[in-house]
C-alpha cells in the first residue's frame, strides 16, 4: 500500500509535469487529479488538500517526489 508523503515532505501540488487528460475519466494520467481538483488545487482548504493526497496515495504506482529533506 503507498502511504502520501507526511505534509512536511509534499511537494506544493501534486503535479508531476506529465500533463495528460484521460478523457474517459477526466483525469490527468500524470497527478491522477481530475479536472476539478486541478483547477480549484490553489482554492482548496488544507482539509480538502489532505483529502486529494490520501486519495492519490491509493493510486496507480507513481514516482514519490518530496522535497528532498524526507
Amino acid at each position: 500500500m503507498h502511504h502520501a508523503p507526511s505534509p512536511a515532505c509534499r511537494p506544493a501540488s501534486p503535479c508531476v509535469q506529465r500533463c495528460r487528460l484521460e478523457p474517459q475519466r477526466q483525469h490527468c494520467t500524470g497527478c491522477g487529479r481530475s479536472l476539478d481538483e486541478i483547477a480549484r488545487w490553489s482554492e482548496m482548504s488544507e482539509a480538502e488538500r489532505e483529502r486529494v493526497w490520501q486519495r492519490l496515495s491509493g493510486a496507480a504506482t507513481r514516482p514519490a517526489r518530496t522535497s528532498g529533506r524526507c
